[in-house]
């Protein structure tokens, strides 16, 4: 063995060494988040808003009787309590996620985010050595590009905090799916490092297929505000309706922000993503016209990736239609994302195309 592969061979050890301590980690990050969830509390004015709207239920035809100056009294009715916001309004406080109210319980949210930043570090170390030990872009085949997903996935959520955006209600399912995505690679999917078919040897490899591991872990962030929205907009109208959810519903979802916040977050996301998936779509075709001598061909990959696009493009569509908002859209969207996960895993699992040359 020369002393050059047996570097890379060193290399490819401390990148899966790097990873196994990444997912240790990870789980130290998820037990954090599920302590500040139990012994967490809402906000303040979060208690207010849901104490207030129980006594509403509670006794909705109260009059409350107010002393005037001259000595004599007026009655007057109970303020209306708002338990659901109005489109484009946030009338229902928007609480910190699981963090706030209690000390102890913001202490956990805080070492929670310290570990995930240490696993993010460490599983960036992994990828990197990766990439060291093939001399490569490491996402040349399904093991590499998950663990480059889920780095990226958590940088995307760790910069909206560093930009001092309110998305700690999302740590504890990203970091629950991102020790998911860890334990299928490191499983499932692990292949040995190696060099790539020559088709793949071009600077398309670095444009392209870190553009569409970009795209999918911001979508990715959007799936999860949209499906938290539909939980938490069933609960608003649960509220609105008279309706008294359990006491589990009220501990979990009382602590995420409004639907309408959830929702907008969501829009927002895949919003700003989508001209770049298309512009990884172009990429691709323009790669697969140097590498195979034809822009388009319908091979699976290509065919699967497009009707993601039109799926995210049909979402969008319907967010500037009017009888497409609220549930019908975010539902749509979460259709866009399962075709996105479906030409990731089904296409490159269980059909056969020009992209199947890297196996799994």
């Amino acid at each position: 063995m020369t002393l050059a592969a047996a570097t890379n061979e060193n290399l490819a050890h401390i990148s899966n060494v790097l990873v196994y301590s990444s997912m240790a980690v990870y789980t130290l990050a998820f037990f954090a988040h599920i302590a500040e969830w139990v012994f967490g509390s809402r906000s303040k004015v979060g208690r207010t808003a849901a104490a207030l709207t129980g006594t509403a239920a509670a006794a909705p035809s109260v009059k409350v009787q107010v002393k005037q100056q001259g000595g004599g009294t007026a009655v007057l009715d109970k303020p209306k309590i708002v338990t659901r916001s109005a489109a484009g309004t946030r009338d229902v406080p928007d609480g910190p996620g699981a963090a706030g109210g209690t000390e102890k319980g913001d202490l956990y949210g805080r070492i929670a985010v310290s570990l995930t930043v240490l696993a993010f570090l460490v599983e960036a170390g992994g990828v990197i050595a990766r990439a060291l030990s093939v001399q490569r872009a490491p996402w040349g085949n399904m093991y590499e590009f998950s663990i480059t997903f889920s780095t990226v996935a958590v940088g995307a959520y760790l910069g909206f905090l560093l930009a001092r955006k309110n998305v700690r209600w999302m740590g504890l399912l990203l970091v629950t799916t991102v020790l998911l995505d860890l334990g299928i690679a490191t499983t499932w999917l692990y292949t040995d490092s190696d060099q790539l078919v020559p088709a793949l040897h071009s600077y398309w490899l670095w444009i392209h297929v870190s553009t569409a591991i970009f795209c999918g872990a911001v979508f990715y962030l959007g799936a999860v505000g949209t499906l938290l929205y539909l939980f938490r907009d069933s609960y608003e109208n649960k509220l609105a309706n008279g309706g008294n959810p359990s006491s589990f519903a009220r501990s979990v979802l009382e602590r995420l922000p409004a639907a309408a916040s959830l929702d907008k977050f969501s829009y927002r996301i895949n919003a700003a993503v989508f001209p770049l998936w298309t512009f990884t779509i172009i990429a691709g075709a323009i790669w697969a016209g140097d590498a195979w001598g034809r822009y388009w061909g319908w091979d699976p990959k290509e065919v699967w990736s497009f009707i993601t696009w039109v799926a995210y493009a049909c979402y969008l569509h319907a967010r500037a239609t009017a009888g497409w908002k609220g549930r019908k859209a975010a539902t749509l969207a979460l259709i866009a994302f399962g075709c996105w996960l479906f030409n990731y895993y089904g296409v490159n699992i269980f059909v056969t195309g020009k992209h199947s040359y890297a196996g799994v």
